[in-house]
């Protein structure tokens, strides 16, 4: 039997609700880092600054952000555009161009009928964060910041039309540390079907925004409208490759030299008497007051009886031997808030645990974007918190807003 052609994915115009410069000034002050990568202390101190968009992101009552969100519509600190559109969005350092791609309303298919792409998902979600990010969403009727899809383009007019448009006047410039961010509208429709025509390869990968992506779905199963649809960003890694890095865990109730014992009856470890290093592929590197270890080839039957019920797959894969051998099997830490802390550079991790007393980090190599995609299209979950990609957008730059008139 023929393979039946992908259907193309499916990114549609809309009016986006934004900053009204005018109203508010220049708006890279109200801008915010994406939800997971702002932590409780950085988001308070944020949520003090009037108009900031971390007041509805990180809002503890999703009721109060709704009439703080209605209320910035209300007096102009919110304003809709007047035309649906695309929007090409670029982060930029200096002269290199780090990452372009379109922001859109993204339709998403609810099974394999529908012609509407396929978005695949590549890590496990939790049911408590989809829960609450289903609630907030239900409640304030708005999409405040797109998932971030990686695909693969199918040809280079898309990218020539994204340059084109790129010399045009930006509706944005917004200017955080050393990155610009730039925002400009593609409203015609010849513009459109161009930027646009890389999309016919017909499947992206979630790349940030898992919690958020499972949360649509849900909502979607209880109403339809307008949840078939998400704002997303979709980059095409072809031309502008994301970068992936590893999420490293900092364990701070652990002990380095005990954890090295511990670790030693499930794995190979050897002392890396010339110090902290990054991991390379099938290694973990143990750091902690000032020593390192390397840590290789679990022991098989070890493994085996960690990742039991797991899919096959995982027993290759840094986070699910980290996770499910070392720290669970291994050194029995407790699956408690503030057990584990996850972060995503190689010297804050070894940073947190320099002193003595301060615990323990585990760090993990990356792992190649080729094998993410590759069990993505097999359907092969991976561990929470195993893979980062970037640069992701910032939060507060387009939003997605339900209801207005």
């Amino acid at each position: 039997m023929p393979v039946p052609p992908r259907t193309p994915l499916r990114l549609r115009p809309f009016r986006a609700v934004r900053y009204d410069a005018d109203r508010v000034g220049d708006p890279s002050a109200l801008l915010s880092p994406p939800y997971d990568d702002l932590g409780p202390a950085h988001a308070r101190e944020l949520r003090r600054l009037p108009h900031h968009i971390a007041r509805l992101l990180h809002a503890r009552d999703p009721q109060a952000a709704t009439r703080e969100l209605q209320r910035w519509v209300r007096r102009g600190v919110l304003r809709r555009d007047e035309q649906s559109a695309l929007y090409l969005y670029q982060q930029q350092r200096g002269a290199r161009i780090l990452q372009r791609g379109l922001i859109g309303d993204l339709l998403l298919p609810q099974d394999s009928t529908e012609a509407a792409g396929r978005v695949m998902p590549h890590e496990d979600v939790s049911t408590a964060v989809i829960r609450q990010r289903a609630a907030h969403m239900a409640v304030t009727r708005a999409q405040l910041e797109p998932l971030l899809l990686a695909y693969r383009g199918t040809g280079s007019t898309a990218a020539q039309a994204m340059e084109r448009i790129s010399r045009r006047m930006p509706l944005l410039a917004a200017r955080i540390g050393e990155i610009t961010h730039t925002l400009w509208a593609c409203d015609d429709e010849e513009d459109i079907a161009l930027v646009t025509s890389g999309l016919s390869g017909g499947e992206a990968l979630i790349a940030d925004g898992h919690h958020r992506h499972a949360a649509f779905l849900h909502l979607r199963g209880e109403d339809e409208h307008p949840w078939g649809s998400c704002l997303a960003l979709l980059v095409d890694s072809a031309t502008h490759p994301l970068r992936l890095s590893a999420i490293h865990r900092v364990l701070p109730g652990l002990e380095p030299e005990k954890a090295a014992v511990a670790a030693a009856e499930v794995a190979h470890v050897q002392p890396l008497p010339s110090g902290l290093r990054p991991p390379e592929p099938g290694e973990l590197i143990l750091v902690g007051a000032g020593q390192a270890w390397t840590i290789t080839d679990p022991d098989p039957r070890a493994l085996g009886g960690a990742l039991a019920g797991h899919p096959q797959e995982w027993a290759v894969l840094p986070a699910a031997v980290s996770d499910h051998l070392l720290i669970r099997l291994a050194w029995s830490v407790p699956d408690l808030p503030g057990a584990v802390r996850y972060v995503h550079d190689v010297g804050r991790a070894a940073e947190a645990v320099a002193a003595p007393g301060t615990g323990s980090a585990l760090l993990l190599p990356a792992m190649s974007e080729d094998t993410v995609w590759e069990l993505a299209r097999d359907g092969v979950l991976l561990p929470r918190k195993s893979t980062s990609f970037g640069p992701k957008p910032v939060a507060g730059l387009a939003l997605h807003v339900f209801g207005l008139s």
